[in-house]
């Protein structure tokens, strides 16, 4: 190939790169939308995660944007899936679920439920074990605010 045609080429391949307009969900803080009020029932650690998620929407104030009242009731629950021939536990399945309620002005627009889990391998050492719950758990309860959040744009949307 020559000089040129590889230069070309080149360019033609920077140029269509960049000009992908690729931009992440969650990203985007201009919510048309206000969180007025969020009232939290139930696993204190999950509700935690999913209200550090709100409050970055919380924070954004505006008049033209219609405002939410969100009440959310958070659940976890562990179990075993499979043992081993003593019975100890091999794998543990971690449910975390989420019911909860979006409200405008006293009138109530959407009530779901959310489940998300996670089956891991349990672990001989019980500090490994509660890290990587931990870890788990954080993840989970993210996707469940995340889930939350599009539910509210898609309502908004309507």
């Amino acid at each position: 190939m020559s000089k040129e045609l590889k230069r070309y080429i080149s360019l033609f391949f920077i140029i269509t790169l960049t000009s992908c307009s690729y931009k992440p969900i969650f990203s985007e803080k201009n919510y048309n939308f206000e969180i007025n009020e969020i009232l939290f029932t139930g696993e204190k650690y999950i509700n935690r995660i999913i209200e550090s998620k709100f409050n970055l929407i919380k924070e954004e104030q505006s008049k033209n944007k219609k405002k939410y009242n969100i009440s959310i009731r958070t659940n976890k629950e562990k179990l075993i899936v499979s043992k081993d021939s003593k019975g100890d536990p091999l794998k543990f399945d971690l449910i975390v679920s989420a019911y909860y309620e979006i409200s405008n002005n006293g009138k109530l627009l959407l009530n779901k439920r959310i489940q998300k889990n996670s089956i891991y391998n349990n672990e001989i050492d019980k500090f490994k074990l509660e890290q990587s719950e931990k870890i788990i758990l954080d993840n989970l309860s993210k996707k469940i605010s995340e889930t939350i959040i599009s539910s509210i744009i898609n309502l908004d949307d309507n």
